[in-house]
This record gives C-alpha cells, structure tokens and sequence, in this order.
C-alpha cells in the first residue's frame, strides 16, 4: 500500500506501535495480517487495567483508525464489526474507572467557576516549566503532547453535527480559529510541528506514540471516546470548556518558559498564541457554546460537569506522573528521546 503523503513529502499517517501487553499486541497483531492473526475477545478488557498501557495503546489505535490511520492498515479496519465490539468493551471499563475517579463532581457552573480560580503559589507542570524548567523538560512535554497537537482541534470536531443554534455557531467560531482562520501556516497543528521543529523534535504525525505514557494516551483517547459518541455530546463540549479556560494561563507560562530557555521563535509563538485566542475563546464557550447548549438540552448539565470533572482527573494524574519523574531526575517519558 501506497502511503498518503504531503506535497512535500511528509507522510500524513503514522506507524503503528509496539504493543504494551496482550490486549494491545492482539489488536496490533491483527491490524498487521487481518489472515492470520484474530482479535481478542472483547470480554479480556476485564482484565486489564482501565487506565494502564495496555488498554490505553489498545483504544489509541483504535480511534486513529478514524483520523489519519496507519501506514499499511487497510482503512476498512475503521468499521470493521469484532474490532468495534471490542472497542466498545474497552471504553465501558475506561469509563467506569473515570466515573469512579469523579464521583460527586460539581454543579456544571460551580466547576466552570472552580477553573477560573489560578492560586497564588501555583505548583504543576507549567508552572515548573516556567520557573526552573531545562529544554530537555520542553523537550518531553512537547514530544508527549504532541499526541494530541498535531491533531489539534479534530477530536472536538466530532461534536459539531450534534449542535445547533447559538452552541453550533459559537463552536465553530472556536474551532476556525483552531484551523487557523482560513490559513495553512496558521492552523494550531502545523504552529506545533513548527515548535517541534525549533527543539529538534521530529514533528511527524504519530512519531512519540511509543514513548508516551498511558496517562497521557488516556487524555487524548477521552477526547476521541467523547466525540465518537454522540450520547456523550455534553462531555465532550465539558472537556472543549476546560481546555479553553485553561489554556490562556497556562499557555502564558509555557511562553515564558519558551522564552526563558531560548527555545526559539516558533516554539515561544506556539503559547503565545493562545495566551490571546483563549482568552476570547473562554468566554465564547462559557456564554454561548454552554450557554446555548443547555438553553436547548438542560438535561445535559450533569454530562458538561462529567467532561470537566473528567479531564480534570486525567490532566491531574498525567501532571503528577511528569513531576514525580522530573523531581526524580528522570525522563517522564517510557523511553528517553
């Protein structure tokens, strides 16, 4: 098979991972020689730990089947009805944990209003970056979070047939700016290879699949689980809400880390960026994309207040993971760059 590229050249889908455990390695397996190999058993998700490598990577490569795919993988994987069902008990077992993970999570409004609350002596990642961070710390945050970047905006795409009125207008003003306004050189994915490209990353789709953790393949599989499904519509505007109001502080300390360590142009300009377009954005998503879907859907408060609790948990168990390495002395990474 022919891989999809750019007209530059750059191939547009990844390559598949190594496996991280049984339920993983049978669906590489199958991906790899659909003749010879089986799937395994949707009921051997029990098994496996909701929020460990294994099922993590396993639901990884499952929703990259329906973004760019992978080089060699036929794409009618993407519907293919054993891998679904199994797909589908991975995602009851992820979610169950999460739930378990957020149970008594706050009023929609009372969690809006908890974000837009920055302590005084902050402590995280970001903060870390900013004050004491080394270009070997950018370095891993930006490899691992380019899981997510470089797809930018797409997971939450998947919401936008499922709003209308004021809450799909706004959303979408949102997401044009994600897109860069109309402008290749601007779209938020591309600004993030060009950051990569400044800390001499290889900013090729999908290249630090391997290395990133299973925290951090949780955050990006709840977008996808999220978007997928359009029963959980509220969620996922939940985890759109938090994203923008938390972008706009933390971008700005990400920039001044950037900046501090000489990074380079693009990697400061990257957070920069946001500094300003989140801010406007934080206040359309409250108002309108919110607003408007609850105006319509009032039953739907509940899953908005899920989508933050729950993108909060996952952020918070990433963010720990990254400090009690980098505390260590060592990569958060599995494998160092």
């Amino acid at each position: 098979m022919t891989d999809l590229v750019t007209a530059t050249g750059a191939a547009l889908e990844g390559e598949l991972p190594g496996a991280r455990g049984d339920v993983s390695q049978g669906v590489l397996n199958a991906l790899r020689d659909p003749a010879g190999a089986r799937l395994p058993h949707p009921g051997s998700a029990e098994s496996a730990d909701p929020l460990g490598d294994d099922l993590q990577l396993a639901l990884y490569v499952c929703y990259e089947l329906h973004y760019r795919g992978f080089s060699g993988v036929d794409p009618a994987w993407e519907w293919d009805p054993d891998l679904l069902a199994l797909r589908a008990a991975m995602e009851r077992r992820f979610l169950r944990a999460v739930r378990d993970r957020t149970a008594g999570h706050l009023d929609v409004y009372d969690a809006l209003e908890e974000l837009l609350v920055e302590p005084v002596d902050g402590t995280g990642v970001s903060y870390f970056l900013k004050d004491e961070g080394q270009l070997r710390h950018l370095r891993e945050y930006a490899a691992m979070r380019s899981l997510y970047h470089l797809k930018e905006a797409d997971p939450h795409a998947w919401v936008i047939p499922r709003l209308h009125g004021r809450a799909k207008a706004a959303f979408v003003a949102v997401e044009f700016d994600e897109f860069g306004g109309g402008r290749a050189e601007r779209v938020h994915a591309r600004l993030f290879a060009d950051l990569m490209a400044d800390l001499g990353l290889d900013p090729a789709y999908g290249r630090y699949l391997d290395a990133a953790p299973a925290e951090m393949l949780a955050n990006v599989n709840l977008m996808s689980l999220f978007g997928l499904h359009r029963a959980h519509r509220g969620a996922l505007v939940g985890h759109f809400a938090h994203v923008e109001v938390t972008s706009s502080p933390g971008s700005r300390r990400l920039a001044e880390a950037m900046r501090r360590t000489g990074a380079g142009p693009a990697a400061e300009h990257f957070y920069a960026e946001h500094v300003t377009a989140d801010a406007v954005h934080e206040q359309i998503v409250r108002r309108d994309v919110i607003g408007g879907l609850l105006a319509d859907e009032p039953s739907l408060a509940s899953d908005v207040a899920f989508g933050i609790a729950a993108t909060t948990c996952l952020e918070d168990r990433l963010g720990d993971r990254i400090m009690a390495a980098w505390r260590n002395g060592s990569t958060s990474l599995r494998t160092p760059l």
